[in-house]
């Protein structure tokens, strides 16, 4: 067997996509020597040098490796986009099956979704797992490409998972949860142009596929999610739990001639890049499940964005936490919170913030202090002055000070999301289950 690991080959502003050149690498193999699977793997979101999903990817073919890595360069150096500055592409050969890699490239793919890591960490790990590999500018690339490599062994490809890099990350082993992407390109000659995509089919697919199929569309904005807006070659793009559902959905949709189709074995979904923290510990540039109590009631600034401080009830650490403008009404559902409600908390840190994914209500805080009502008459009190408690002036009755009282509130015990349109590739949906709590759930 024969591991080909690509990245780094897109760019924001000219477009193209690694999933793309995969899957040209993948039809060319294919006319020599059978091809597995193509594997997709999206790393540490929080990263300073990525595109928005910041995807690498594998094919796992049993092509000799030497030929391999011939027809991968080829395809790397025609349709990379170098000319981006921020473009630095890599790629990796291994000479051998997915699930035989050594634990050291495994740990590195691990490391790789979850943690920032090194051009010069990568060719030192290459070199000693005797790869080819080749790189373009910096090779920045050879990273992504020497995680896409690891991925299947560190994530449990058909067997266990190899263990993870520290004690933290989900108890200490990666998680086997595969799912899949169908994606559907576009003629060459249409890239750049407006994609031609029916709305209606594609709600109708969504809705006859959910929820084996996820965030295809947005059905509170009627936003076709699975439609990029970005210039490249896909036309779209379908999620879900099996390999038949995603099929059935892109082919069901109406939309201008489909170039070709591939089929992705993916990560995407799955919260792979999450590692269980305390608020006290956490590190920019990575992400973390946190647990912690409200310290004080959310607030709306300039531009929508809604903050509130989150604290570590077993010591005196604490941590903004941030619901941005895009998660539109996810927002909503962060201003419910009040001070003392107990949650879960997920997303990256960056500058100290952790960005919100989804956070779990743990236990409400359901009373707050009021001025208290005269039991006579049932009217409220009047403050008697500073320090001298409440008195009914018609009844003449007296309480010491305010009183909890009992209140309604729009939130309930359980798990809430950002909406489809606002999700990261790597962030599993409440929908697709698994979750130590109830769910509500973001269609």
């Amino acid at each position: 067997m024969t591991v080909i690991g690509i990245d780094d080959t897109d760019s924001r502003e000219l477009g193209m996509c690694t999933t793309y050149l995969a899957a040209e690498i993948a039809d060319r193999v294919s006319a020599e020597a059978a091809v597995e699977r193509s594997l997709l793997v999206r790393l540490n979101p929080a990263v300073e040098h990525k595109t928005r999903g910041n995807a690498a990817l594998a094919v796992h073919t049993d092509a000799d490796p030497e030929t391999a890595f011939e027809i991968a360069r080829e395809e790397v150096a025609a349709v990379a986009e170098t000319d981006d500055p921020r473009t630095n592409p890599g790629l990796v050969v291994a000479p051998e099956s997915p699930e035989e890699v050594p634990d050291s490239v495994a740990e590195f793919a691990c490391e790789a979704v979850r943690d920032r890591l090194a051009v010069a960490d990568a060719e030192e790990l290459i070199e000693t797992a005797g790869y080819r590999s080749a790189g373009w500018k910096v090779g920045r690339g050879k990273i992504g490409a020497l995680a896409a490599v690891g991925a299947w062994a560190a994530f449990g490809g058909g067997d266990d998972a190899r263990p993870a890099t520290d004690e933290g990350d989900s108890g200490g082993v990666a998680r086997a949860d595969w799912t899949y992407e169908c994606i559907s390109y576009r003629d060459p000659e249409r890239v750049g142009t407006p994609r031609e995509v029916d709305a209606e089919s594609v709600f109708d697919a969504a809705t006859a596929a959910y929820p084996a199929a996820w965030d295809t569309v947005d059905r509170e904005t009627g936003e076709l999610v699975c439609v990029p807006h970005t210039p490249g070659p896909i036309l779209h793009g379908i999620r879900g739990d099996d390999p038949e559902t995603v099929r059935e959905v892109a082919e069901a949709i109406e939309s201008e001639p489909v170039s070709h189709r591939a089929l992705f074995v993916t990560n995407q979904g799955t919260d792979a890049h999450l590692r269980d923290g305390a608020i006290g510990e956490v590190e920019d540039g990575r992400a973390y499940r946190v647990e912690g109590t409200v310290a004080d009631a959310p607030e709306t600034r300039r531009g929508g964005h809604v903050f509130f401080e989150l604290a570590d009830p077993e010591s005196d650490a604490e941590i903004r936490c941030a619901a941005f403008e895009p998660t539109k009404r996810f927002r909503d559902r962060v201003r419910a919170l009040r001070p003392g409600d107990r949650i879960a908390a997920c997303g990256e840190v960056s500058d100290g913030t952790l960005k919100l994914e989804k956070f779990a209500v743990r236990e409400l805080n359901r009373t707050e202090l009021a001025t208290p009502d005269c039991p006579d008459c049932g009217r409220s009190m009047k403050s008697a002055g500073t320090g001298q408690g409440y008195r009914c002036r018609d009844c003449k009755t007296s309480a010491d000070g305010k009183v909890e009282c009992e209140v309604e509130r729009e939130l309930a015990v359980g798990w809430y999301e950002v909406p489809p349109e606002a999700r990261r590739h790597i962030a599993k949906p409440l929908i697709r289950g698994g979750f130590d709590a109830p769910i509500h759930p973001e269609k």
